[in-house]
């Protein structure tokens, strides 16, 4: 008998996977029930109650889907239809060859899309359970900050010990506070439109006393049960990397290359500071690669000793949390099914992927396969040689269990290809990256065209 196509589909999350999901689950005429326990319990990160809220930066990073996976997957999310990608284009503010947003006005387009969707039920409660199995089908999106409540049944469903790191928020400063007689605008080489960013030069003097303070300025106590916690290595606090050596900072998020400053053309800076765009107005800016776990009293203290930032307002200040996933590898099917309790599906950072499209991009995926089995379908895989299919496939058995740690999406994560020149030498670089997005978005569009790969 095949099942009844108008039951609902429960997502329990309205973040950017729970969001997506939801989306992508009305698109095949399914109806929906999404579970959001924001306002009825806040946590930690959040600000609004508004779907999709982007808790840390306002970057889904770059948007050149011709040699970078993630712009690769935005351009496979957008040929799906997703909604994330649809809010984040109308609401992109300038940074470069990424893709940023006015934080606020994509979360509310998110909000109203799915407000305004008739398929779309959207509960306003905490699901502090695991799901019963008399929801039919349900798909788990609750994200890095999932509740006490439901992570400790999911440990307890599983019998595996849940993995976590510390994700640390980067602080937010008010434009009109800036020193523009020290800083300047221009985009790293030029990129975008050329002056996208913000710029805080430091000399090698600025830079040492900087380092100093950051090593001596107090940080945040962890609980306890905190302390173990590994931090994801893609977003490490400045602080953190600063320990990791004094000129780790000047190779890393305070780089200078590709920035020449127009007031001393002529002399290179030792370090930079960037700031990019945060909100549609331009009126507020995100301290780049600046996530921390110092203290607000020091933050304020030792940011302002960067050079253009003496003043600094602060609309946020950077902060910490703690980041829940489950080991994926051992518990996920390929579709994202919990392989002891197959009518619960996983999406999301609670998988262990990192990242803002990622999550999203999960979320698609567990909408697409969730809807498929409604109607009585076999889930399509999308192509392993796609983005959507390396980062699925890095969560649902390609990783090794034993050692799972989140990750982005990146070309280390796809199939290789053999690409030569004409002196038969493998080639490396921007070319082979090249290729294998166009690779993926050919097999993207064979699967968008129905030739499936179903899963097993």
């Amino acid at each position: 008998m095949a099942q009844d196509t108008h039951s609902p589909i429960h997502i329990v999350g309205g973040g950017l996977a729970g969001s997506e999901a939801a989306w992508q689950t009305t698109r095949a005429g399914i109806p929906v029930v999404l579970h959001e326990m924001r306002p009825v319990r806040e946590t930690d990160a959040h600000h609004t109650d508004g779907l999709a809220e982007l808790v840390c930066s306002n970057s889904f990073r770059s948007d050149d889907a011709e040699a970078n996976a993630v712009g690769l997957l935005h351009a496979e999310m957008r040929q799906c239809g997703s909604l994330i990608m649809a809010a984040a284009d109308t609401h992109r503010v300038p940074a470069g060859s990424a893709l940023a947003v006015d934080r606020d006005g994509f979360s509310q387009a998110v909000t109203s899309a799915l407000e305004n969707e008739p398929l779309v039920e959207i509960r306003r409660e905490e699901v502090a359970d695991l799901p019963p199995k008399e929801w039919g089908s349900v798909i788990v999106a609750t994200g890095p900050l999932t509740s006490p409540a439901l992570a400790a049944a999911i440990r307890e469903t599983t019998d595996e010990q849940s993995l976590a790191f510390f994700d640390a928020i980067a602080p937010i400063v008010h434009k009109d506070s800036i020193n523009f007689d020290v800083a300047w605008f221009q985009s790293r080489y030029d990129k975008g439109d050329g002056a996208d960013y913000i710029n805080c030069p430091m000399d090698a003097d600025q830079y040492d006393a900087f380092i100093d303070a950051l090593l001596a300025g107090d940080k945040t106590e962890f609980k306890d049960w905190e302390r173990d916690t590994p931090y994801f290595e893609g977003c490490l606090p400045i602080e953190v990397m600063a320990e990791r050596g004094r000129e780790t900072l000047a190779h890393g998020p305070m780089k200078p290359v590709g920035l020449t400053n127009p007031k001393t053309p002529d002399r290179r800076c030792h370090a930079i500071v960037q700031l990019r765009q945060d909100n549609a107005l331009g009126t507020l800016y995100n301290m780049v690669g600046f996530q921390t776990k110092l203290t607000y009293g020091e933050q304020k203290r030792i940011f302002r000793m960067i050079p253009g930032l003496e003043n600094a307002e602060f609309a946020r200040l950077g902060g910490i949390h703690r980041n829940t996933f489950i080991n994926s590898p051992l518990l996920l099917d390929k579709t994202l099914r919990m392989k002891t309790a197959p009518w619960l599906r996983f999406a999301g950072q609670i998988t262990g992927c990192e990242g803002y499209v990622e999550s999203a991009a999960l979320g698609l995926l567990a909408g697409r396969f969730a809807a498929a089995e409604r109607l009585d379908l076999s889930p399509s895989l999308p192509p392993e040689t796609t983005a959507l299919g390396a980062i699925l496939g890095h969560v649902a058995g390609g990783a090794r269990p034993e050692t799972f740690q989140p990750m982005n999406v990146n070309f280390g994560l796809f199939p290789p290809i053999d690409m030569r020149n004409e002196k038969g030498r493998r080639v490396k670089g921007r070319a082979r990256k090249q290729a294998q997005s166009q690779r993926a978005l050919a097999s993207l569009e064979e699967w968008l065209g129905g030739r499936h790969n179903a899963a097993e």
